[in-house]
């Protein structure tokens, strides 16, 4: 059985008579059931791209930052990193 979610929170907001026409119109040929539930389903959808694609931009910001600090970066090799060098010199020659 699926758990009821309360829908407490309420949205007001003005639109134009043209803008609402339109909603109404799209709502219908959509097969909403209701208005609120068109708006609301559009709205989301939206939101959630919108979100989406913020998340991958900063994720790309950070990876690119990652790279380049790790590229160019005047960071030295680790420990574990000389040691491991070391090795591979000298089982190559």
């Amino acid at each position: 059985m699926e758990a009821e979610i309360s829908k407490d929170e309420r949205i007001e907001l003005r639109v134009t008579s043209t803008d609402k026409r339109i909603f109404r119109r799209a709502q219908k040929l959509s097969g909403d059931k209701s208005f609120s539930s068109f708006i609301v389903r559009v709205v989301k959808q939206k939101a959630e791209e919108i979100v989406a694609k913020n998340d991958r931009i900063i994720a790309t910001e950070k990876d690119r930052k990652v790279f380049f600090d790790a590229v160019f970066g005047n960071s030295k090799p680790n420990q574990n990193l000389v040691e491991a060098a070391k090795r591979y010199k000298s089982k190559k020659g």
